[in-house]
């Protein structure tokens, strides 16, 4: 399917039919049409009410049931249609560069109450403590130009799987089980394998770094990976100028008292990209350990890999740590450079939030959470193609180009390519004032002009 083609209207219409196409009965395609034109349009709040209105103004009522009917109790397959968006949107991310990461992480929703599915009391990132709250788990698939979320799902705590009357009330699957956020993320490496996904390194924080055991699998996986731990973490250090390692051959040391031991000649300044207001640069240093957690009961040797640290000037310690099972011949640079990738799981969670509420949905169910998730997907995906398919060069040109939409909508592009910001907080959308949707620069939107007539908009690229 070609998405370079003809205009803004054209390239909608091509990415519909796409959905469409696997989304089942014929008369589930006006309401995805809607939903996702509605995930793509400035307002307050992106539940299913406020889209109604926004769709269907003069019949808001019955849009109402008829988008709520769609995403909370419609039988199409999440699995499907991400499938769909991964074989749209990928081939477009991959003319700007080969995928290079694949990306783990979590992103949390507060919520009220406890009916809402999988809510619990656990650590909140948006709130920076323990509350009430949903999580899900993601993989995205990343280049240096752009990224996109491929897998995506909800983290079901303990108290929930077990709880047969809460399950049953959510519609929670038979099959879904209680599985750790690690547990979680490793079935989403290992379908994105089996599926023959563009491979990338596998990045992540010390949320699951941490895990000794993802780690260990990830690697069986044939994968390699750059995996953020914590301080505490304990390795043993292969001594300057000798061969690998055996079992016991080394005592045990945290690893952020061997940075504090490292001499200063073992330190390096490095950049690693341009930011928005300046150059990104810090001080690094890496060494080559064997990961050897005080727990570990493996009899055999654990392969030597990367221990990178981060020790910015002016600050009285080393602010994070790394391993790598990168190849040893990596230059410090390039190890740098890739693991400073990460940064892209951010812009998904800020975006996917901020422009295409991502964290607006307000239903209970397990399938709605999912069904709201993967059309946030889809409308980001197609507004990730349009990024691609008006080049920096092409901008001025296309200024005040009209394009026509089936159903008379009309894009509004507030800035082709996205700035990007100095700071991401992948759980706060609401760091931003929300409506500052009405006047983004950050992606395409679609806009209304009058709300008692059809929805129109132009096609600005500035």
């Amino acid at each position: 399917m070609d998405l370079q083609a003809g205009g803004s209207a054209e390239r909608f219409s091509s990415y519909l039919k796409g959905l469409v196409s696997v989304i089942g009965h014929a008369d589930r395609a006006k309401p995805l049409q809607d939903y996702c034109v509605g995930l793509m349009m400035p307002c307050a709040r992106k539940s299913v009410e406020p889209l109604a209105a926004l769709t269907a103004p003069e019949r808001t009522a019955a849009q109402h049931q008829s988008l709520l009917h769609f995403v909370g109790e419609g039988g199409w397959s999440d699995e499907k249609v991400l499938a769909q968006i991964r074989g749209m949107v990928l081939p477009q991310i991959e003319r700007h560069g080969a995928i290079r990461a694949w990306i783990i992480d979590d992103t949390s929703f507060p919520k009220q109450g406890r009916h809402s599915v999988g809510v619990a009391r656990q650590y909140c990132g948006q709130l920076g403590k323990q509350d009430n709250c949903q999580v899900a788990v993601s993989l995205s698939l990343a280049n240096d130009h752009a990224s996109l979320p491929v897998c995506w799902r909800l983290y079901l705590p303990q108290e929930w799987a077990s709880d047969r009357q809460r399950r049953k009330k959510a519609g929670v699957p038979p099959s879904v089980r209680f599985q750790t956020k690690p547990e979680i993320a490793l079935d989403q490496l290992r379908f994105a394998c089996e599926a023959g996904l563009p491979r990338g390194v596998v990045l992540m924080d010390a949320g699951y770094g941490t895990n000794t055991d993802l780690r260990s699998a990830i690697a069986e996986l044939g994968l390699s990976y750059i995996a953020g731990v914590q301080p505490q973490t304990t390795v043993r250090k292969r001594p300057h100028h000798t061969k690998p390692l055996r079992k016991a051959a080394q005592q045990r040391v945290g690893i952020r008292e061997l940075a504090l031991r490292l001499p200063p000649e073992s330190w390096r300044t490095v950049t690693w990209r341009e930011g928005t207001a300046e150059t990104l640069s810090s001080r690094f240093a890496r060494l080559r350990v064997q990961a050897s957690p005080k727990d570990d009961k493996r009899s055999a040797v654990r392969a030597e890999e990367w221990l990178l640290i981060q020790w910015p000037e002016g600050e009285s310690e080393p602010l994070k740590y790394w391993l790598s099972n990168l190849p040893e011949d990596i230059s410090l640079e390039s190890l740098v450079e890739q693991t400073m990738l990460r940064w892209r799981i951010e812009r998904d969670y800020q975006e996917l939030k901020q422009e295409v509420g991502l964290a607006d949905f307000e239903g209970r169910g397990w399938r709605g959470f999912h069904h709201h998730a993967t059309l946030c997907i889809a409308a980001y995906g197609f507004l990730i193609c349009e990024r691609q398919a008006i080049p920096p060069s092409g901008l001025h040109a296309t200024h005040g180009t009209k394009a026509s939409l089936s159903r008379g909508d009309r894009f509004h592009a507030a800035g082709a390519n996205r700035t990007a910001r100095s700071k991401f907080d992948r759980n706060n959308a609401a760091t931003l004032d929300r409506r500052s949707r009405t006047c983004s620069a950050a992606l395409p939107l679609l806009r209304r002009s009058n709300p008692r007539k059809k929805i129109t908009c132009k096609l600005v690229t500035q």
